[in-house]
């Protein structure tokens, strides 16, 4: 707000800003908002800014109070670490009769909205519009969706990526420079031998063991031909796991069947720690794949309860696709009416021992698919499909978790699109209907959105 309305209209500054506190009031339910003090030049601006990366926030709502000239802003644009809306709004949503001179001016933050965003788009820096009239639940519904994405696009560029052996042999989908996601959006690579999970099992206290398995008893159906050996080695990988990636501040891993079992030292596959490290919220894909992990870990923060997935066959007749994987799947997605159940599986992939699997069916009802795809460069693509998970048929040889997804395009539409776009074979998918949240967050990251 430039300072010669303070002589042109005496008490401006504290009239809007009272009308900030408002709207950070109004916007309480669906964020934490720290309100800075109005700006009014280069010096108030870029102090601002500071104070806000300092405290660690997770994006940066900008409100005209006034007309403001962009210049004043530009080098915080060309500098600016946080996520970024733009809320094209002002204090009275119509115009009346009544209006006076003063009422312009405190209602004219339109035009400085326009210099602002196209200081923005010069700076090539990405961010999100929200024009609404503030007292709408429309524009409290929007910048919900856009706080959910900057604090999914926040936590990516801290976040990093354990990948306990290697990557899977020869699948190209998974593949990335990893300096390269690192530089544009933000996931580290880190690599974790097998021989520290091993030791990390061995170093577990008898009693976290027991209090895992008392845990499960009372959270899941528990398969009685599940031996106590079974189970204690099970839950000693969980919590071998787990502690690995807390001392290492890493939010996301993959593991691949291979690289467990050629170690020789592991008699059986992580299978249910995946599902159940998912449901504390961790990112999780298998093989090693370490972009499906990412979009995993962002899903939790962007929608609530990521679900790591693939696509298995194709049901032509309920134009639906059967999702599943090997086992891991995060049971915070099973059907409300089922009880999740942990489940002696035999499993010959890995030529171990069997391994303790979580069991369930997806819960009925919309649901969202997205697919991080890596272009070449610095250049990501997201491919996301919207449809619904069905009340479908049993498979009661298929012991892993699973559910039937019929995509809003249909399969054929849905399919033909996903490959043209490169979609990949590992995914994401979160319930209910979630393309504007993930196309906010491609606005926000850098990243190209393509809805199929």
């Amino acid at each position: 707000m430039q300072e010669l309305y303070d002589h042109m209209i005496p008490g401006i500054t504290e009239r809007q800003a009272g009308y900030a506190r408002r709207v950070a009031d109004r916007l309480g339910d669906v964020a934490d908002c720290v309100i800075g003090e109005p700006v009014k030049s280069r010096a108030d601006a870029e102090r601002a800014v500071r104070g806000f990366e300092n405290d660690d926030l997770d994006g940066v709502l900008v409100v005209m109070l006034t007309y403001a000239p962009s210049l004043r802003v530009t080098r915080i644009f060309d500098r600016m670490r946080l996520p970024v809306c733009l809320a094209n709004i002002q204090p009275d949503p119509a115009v009346t009769p009544a209006w006076d001179m003063d009422d312009m001016t405190y209602n004219q933050g339109i035009h400085g909205a326009q210099d602002t965003a196209n200081a923005m788009v010069r700076a090539g820096l990405p961010f999100d519009v929200v024009t609404e009239d503030w007292q709408s639940d429309a524009f409290t519904e929007r910048i919900d969706r856009w706080a959910r994405a900057a604090r999914a696009v926040t936590a990516w560029k801290t976040l990093k990526v354990g990948v306990f052996g290697y990557a899977m042999n020869g699948m190209g989908d998974a593949r990335v420079d990893e300096s390269a996601l690192l530089r544009k959006l933000g996931p580290e690579v880190s690599a974790i031998a097998p021989g520290d999970l091993h030791r990390a099992m061995d170093s577990l206290d008898t009693t976290a063991v027991e209090d895992l398995m008392a845990r499960e008893d009372e959270r899941f159906e528990v398969d009685a031909r599940l031996s106590k050996e079974e189970r204690d080695d099970h839950a000693r990988m969980q919590l071998a796991i787990e502690q690995i990636l807390t001392e290492r501040g890493i939010g996301a891993y993959s593991t691949h069947f291979d690289a467990i079992a050629e170690d020789g030292r592991f008699a059986r596959l992580p299978m249910a720690s995946a599902s159940s490290l998912m449901a504390k919220g961790y990112g999780f894909a298998g093989e090693g794949d370490v972009l499906a992990a990412s979009i995993v870990y962002a899903g939790h923060r962007l929608a609530g309860d990521g679900h790591f997935t693939e696509m298995y066959a194709m049901d032509f007749p309920s134009d639906s696709i059967l999702m599943s994987h090997m086992g891991e799947g995060n049971w915070k997605v099973a059907r409300a009416d089922e009880p999740v159940r942990l489940i002696k599986r035999p499993l010959g992939i890995g030529r171990l021992d069997d391994p303790p699997t979580l069991l369930f069916r997806i819960q009925p009802g919309p649901a969202t698919l997205a697919s991080l795809v890596y272009l070449g460069g610095t250049d990501f693509r997201l491919v996301v499909a919207e449809g619904e998970v069905l009340d479908s048929q049993e498979l009661p040889v298929l012991e892993m978790p699973y559910g039937q997804f019929r995509p809003a395009s249909g399969v054929r539409g849905c399919m033909d699109a996903w490959l043209r776009a490169g979609g990949t074979h590992h995914m994401v998918m979160n319930l209910g209907h979630a393309a504007a949240d993930w196309k906010v967050f491609c606005e926000l990251a850098g990243i190209e959105f393509h809805q199929v």
